[in-house]
C-alpha cells in the first residue's frame, strides 16, 4: 500500500528537479515497497513539455519516478490534478521542483496526519536557499490585503496588514493551526481531495491552492502549519520564465478569488484599483525612460505592465 503520492509538476528546471528528487532518496521513505517504519512513496512527475533534457534527466537517474510526459505546458493546477488521478497513495502531497526535502520532514508530516484526522492539510517550515524562513503559512486576505499584496503600493502598506496576512505574530517553528498554506509543499488527506475535488483549474497559476484549503475548512477540515518539517525552496524558478504572464496570472487569480469568495462588488473594486495602479507604473516607467534614466529597462517595464492592461485582469467564476 502506497502512503504518500508526491506529485511534481516540471517545466523546464532539469536541475532543481534532480535536486528535488535526489532529496526524496534521503532514507527517510521507502520508495515504492515497504520498509519497516517508513511511509511508502510513490513519485509522479508531470512534465509540462519540457525542452531541457527532463525526461531523459529523470529516466537516466529515477527508474522509480512514474513519468507523465505532456505535449504542452498544461500549468501548475491542471498538472497537478493529472497527477492526483493516476495517483494511489493515502495522502497527497503537492511538491515544487524547486524545492529539496530536509531529513524527515515527509515522516513528521505523515505521522501528525496520522495522529490528528480532522487535519485536512498540511503544510512545511519553507526555507530559502540562504537557509532565511520564507513565509508560507497564512490567514484569508482582505480586501485591503488584495489592494497592497504584490503592486507598488506594498512598500507603503501599514506592517499590520503584512503581519496579520503572512501570520508574522506566530513563531516560524510552531505547529499551528492556519487559513491556508503555500502550494510549494503541502500534505493533503485523500478524503479532502474526494470529497471537494482536485484544484480549482480556473486557476491557471498563483491562489489555487488558497481556494484549496478555503474549500477545505469550510467542509469543515483544519488546515495545519507544522514547523518542524523543513524543505528549502529556491522559489519562483519556473514561473521565472513568464515574463508578463507572472503578472497576469497572480493578479487575475488573485481577483478570481476574491470574485468567488466575496462577490462581484469587491472583485470589481479590487479590478478596477489594480488596473489603476498598473496605468500609473506604466505612465511613470515611461517618463523616466524618456529622461533617459535606465532607458531599455524602463521600455522593458513599460511593455510588461501594457501587456497587463491589455489583458484587463477579467476573472470568471
Amino acid at each position: 500500500m502506497i502512503d504518500i503520492s508526491i506529485i511534481i509538476v516540471n517545466w523546464n528546471v532539469k536541475d532543481l528537479l534532480d535536486n528535488c528528487l535526489a532529496s526524496l532518496h534521503n532514507g527517510t521513505v521507502a520508495i515504492n515497497q515497504p520498509q519497516e517504519n517508513l511511509p511508502v512513496i510513490e513519485i509522479i512527475v508531470i512534465d509540462s513539455g519540457s525542452t531541457d533534457d527532463s525526461l531523459q534527466m529523470i529516466r537516466d537517474k529515477y527508474p522509480d519516478v512514474r513519468l507523465l510526459p505532456q505535449n504542452e505546458n498544461v500549468g501548475f493546477t491542471r498538472g497537478n490534478n493529472i497527477g492526483f488521478r493516476e495517483a494511489k497513495g493515502r495522502y497527497l502531497f503537492l511538491l515544487n521542483p524547486d524545492t529539496e526535502i530536509i531529513d524527515s520532514a515527509i515522516p513528521t508530516l505523515f505521522h501528525y496526519m496520522e495522529a490528528y484526522t480532522d487535519v485536512g492539510i498540511i503544510g512545511t517550515h519553507t526555507l530559502n536557499t540562504d537557509g532565511t524562513h520564507q513565509s508560507t503559512r497564512r490567514r484569508f486576505p482582505t480586501l485591503i490585503t488584495g489592494i497592497f499584496e504584490s503592486t507598488w503600493l506594498s512598500t507603503y502598506a501599514p506592517q499590520s496588514i503584512d503581519q496579520r496576512y503572512k501570520m508574522l505574530d506566530t513563531d516560524d517553528s510552531a505547529i499551528l493551526e492556519v487559513d491556508w498554506v503555500q502550494g510549494s509543499a503541502m500534505l493533503v488527506r485523500r478524503e479532502v481531495y474526494e470529497t471537494l475535488g482536485g484544484l480549482d483549474e480556473g486557476y491557471v497559476m498563483y491562489s489555487e491552492e488558497m481556494d484549496w484549503c478555503k474549500r477545505a475548512k469550510d467542509a469543515g477540515w483544519k488546515v495545519v502549519y507544522h514547523g518542524e518539517a523543513l524543505i528549502t525552496h529556491h522559489s519562483g524558478k519556473s514561473s521565472d520564465q513568464v515574463g508578463a504572464l507572472k503578472h497576469i496570472h497572480f493578479h487575475t487569480s488573485k481577483l478570481r478569488y476574491f470574485r468567488k469568495y466575496h462577490g462581484y462588488g469587491t472583485y470589481l473594486t479590487l479590478r478596477v484599483i489594480i488596473l489603476l495602479l498598473f496605468t500609473w507604473q506604466m505612465i511613470l516607467e515611461a517618463i523616466k525612460g524618456l529622461l533617459g534614466h535606465k532607458r531599455d529597462m524602463r521600455l522593458q517595464r513599460v511593455k510588461v505592465y501594457w501587456q497587463v492592461l491589455q489583458n484587463g485582469l477579467k476573472a470568471q467564476v
